[in-house]
Parts: structure tokens; C-alpha cells; sequence
């Protein structure tokens, strides 16, 4: 198990053991809030964007369904004839950067999300560590009312007009420490000063979305047949929150399958993919996306993967509050 997954585990599990990792905590809270107060200062610029920025983030590390979210909102904003685009960090990319993500862009150029996003909605979409180039980079193709943040809700060197935070109700805040005692990102103060979606099946907000799950296709389509949940599976995932995954498949009456997780944008190698028997494999869209690559530079392997699609429901009150945001910043919807 690698350090990334041991502490990724220990985090779900709250384990005693986070404690010596607090002198580390204060140092990074030192180091954040810092920064953050040279951006209040004046001392650091910040980049005004001449289109509207809203940043979709989170202040927890690993998963909270901010992707799906995302395409939901971007497919929506396109139904309503807003001209959107999209910026990424691009994360697991190699570049070079800023990069334009389009149908044949490759996730090891320019990361696994961006790919699943631009596949999932056809929006205009540029990745880079600079957002600053990243928006000018978008603004010189395309005309826009609104460009999204995927993530960047800490990045201070852009401003924004917009920010909403996903906060995972499986999840929680963990320990409520930040990193790397806990998995936060940010204090759990930083709620109050965004719009916080709360992705739970049982909400206790007005402003909540929950994961929709549509029938599993084949990846690697070679004969037809149908999709069969009592089947023996490997679940081979590398996302941020396996477990919710394990919980998808549970409530689609999946039971048998054993676990194979991979850190967050893990680069697969066939080896990954390879088991003793001939068990089909069960994953997500944002693993496909890397998967599928790597199936075409394999022809001869044969084993089925199936592929859990899934669509993100808002509550009517997430579109009567982005309805007012973007009338306030003169974005008209249709």
C-alpha cells in the first residue's frame, strides 16, 4: 500500500494516530493563511478576468462528486443558451500547458477529468496551472457569458464571482483537522462564505444533488450480451472516495466484487488489468476515460469491463440559486 492510500485510509477511519502528523497541520495552516492575507494585502495580484469566473470546488481532499456536478451544470447552462466554458488545473496531465481539451485530447497530456467533462458535454475547455492564461487562452476562441473553475477554490491569484462548494454528507469534514492531520483543505469556517451543495441521498439542506446511476455499458464492447449484477467482479478504481463506488454497486444489487484501488488519476498499465481468471472488471466513467487508451494499445486483451455511468440530480433550489447569481452579474438564461 502506498503512503498515499495509507493516509488516505486513515483519514476515513479517523485513526489516533493522526495526531503526530498536527505539528505538520500548523505549518500548513501557518502557510495558507499567509498566503491568503498577501492576496487581501494587495501584496499578491490577483487576476480579474473580463468574463465572470464561478469556481466549483471543495475544501476536503478526495471526492465529492464536484465532476459530475459540473458536466450537470455545464449541459444545463448550454439547454439555456449560456456560452460556457470550462478551466482545469489539469491535474495528472503532462502538457505542455495551457492545453486545449477537445474529443482526441489524450488524459496523460491533459488529465482524466478534463477528458470525461469535454466527452460528457462538448464545452469549450482549457487545463494549466496558470488560470490567468488558461481564461485568456479560452477567450481567444470562443466568445463567453460565464467560464467555470473546476476546482481552484484555494487558488487566490484568481478572483471570482461565484464559488460553490460540494461537501460530501458520507464524508463529512473526517476530523475536522487540515491537512495532513485531516483531509481538509481549508477550515470548516470557509462553509459560510460560499454556497455549499450538499451531496447526500437523505439531505438535510435545501441545496443538495445526489448521484443518479444509469444501466452499465462495456467498455471494451466484443460480444453482445447483457449486463449481469450477479456476477463475480474486480472493482479496479483510482478515484479520491472509492468507497462511494463500493456503495453505487451495493445498491445495484452488486455484492460479489473484490476491491482494487489505485491512488486518484493513477496511470493504469495492462498489468493493473490483468487477474488470474477471467472475472470481468467493474470501474467508473473518470477511470474509463484512462482505461480505454489503454485497451486500444492492447488488442489482444479480452477480459469485459463494465463502466457505471452516473449523472448528477440537483435540487430545484441549486437553479433558482444560480439564477439569481447569474442575474446579478447580468448573464441572462433562456
Amino acid at each position: 500500500m502506498s503512503f498515499a492510500q495509507l493516509i488516505q485510509d486513515a483519514w476515513n477511519k479517523q485513526a489516533k494516530w493522526l495526531i503526530v502528523l498536527r505539528p505538520l497541520s500548523w505549518i500548513y495552516r501557518g502557510g495558507f493563511l499567509l498566503n491568503k492575507k498577501l492576496y487581501q494585502l494587495g501584496l499578491k495580484t490577483s487576476y480579474q478576468s473580463p468574463v465572470p469566473v464561478m469556481v466549483i470546488g471543495n475544501i476536503t481532499v478526495g471526492g465529492s462528486g464536484k465532476t459530475p456536478l459540473l458536466i450537470q451544470l455545464v449541459n444545463y447552462l448550454q439547454s439555456q443558451n449560456v456560452r460556457v466554458g470550462v478551466i482545469s488545473r489539469g491535474y495528472g496531465g503532462k502538457g505542455p500547458f495551457p492545453a486545449y481539451v477537445d474529443l482526441e485530447s489524450m488524459p496523460e497530456t491533459v488529465g482524466d477529468e478534463p477528458c470525461l467533462i469535454v466527452q460528457s458535454t462538448g464545452v469549450p475547455m482549457v487545463v494549466g496551472s496558470n488560470r490567468q492564461r488558461s481564461i485568456e487562452y479560452l477567450l481567444s476562441k470562443h466568445e463567453l457569458d460565464l467560464i467555470i473553475s473546476d476546482d481552484g477554490l484555494q487558488h487566490w491569484a484568481l478572483e471570482r464571482q461565484i464559488e460553490w462548494i460540494v461537501l460530501d454528507q458520507n464524508r463529512g469534514l473526517g476530523n475536522q483537522k487540515l491537512l495532513p492531520e485531516g483531509y481538509l483543505r481549508e477550515p470548516p469556517s470557509r462553509l459560510t462564505t460560499a454556497t455549499v451543495i450538499e451531496h447526500a441521498s437523505q439531505p438535510n439542506s435545501a441545496l443538495h444533488m445526489h448521484l443518479e446511476v444509469a444501466a452499465p455499458y462495456l467498455l471494451n464492447a466484443m460480444d453482445e450480451r447483457s449486463f449481469n449484477p450477479t456476477d463475480n467482479f474486480y472493482a479496479v478504481v483510482g478515484i479520491g472516495f472509492p468507497q462511494r463506488f463500493y456503495s453505487t454497486l451495493d445498491s445495484m444489487g452488486i455484492h460479489q466484487f473484490q476491491c482494487h484501488e489505485f491512488p486518484d488519476h493513477y496511470d493504469y498499465e495492462i498489468t493493473d488489468l490483468q487477474f488470474e481468471d477471467n472475472n470481468p472488471i467493474i470501474t467508473t466513467e473518470k477511470d474509463a476515460v484512462k482505461l480505454l487508451p489503454l485497451l486500444k494499445q492492447n488488442a489482444d486483451f479480452k477480459r469485459e469491463i463494465w463502466v457505471v455511468p452516473v449523472e448528477a440530480v440537483l435540487s430545484p433550489q441549486c437553479y433558482d440559486v444560480l439564477h439569481q447569481q447569474l442575474q446579478q452579474l447580468c448573464i441572462q438564461i433562456s
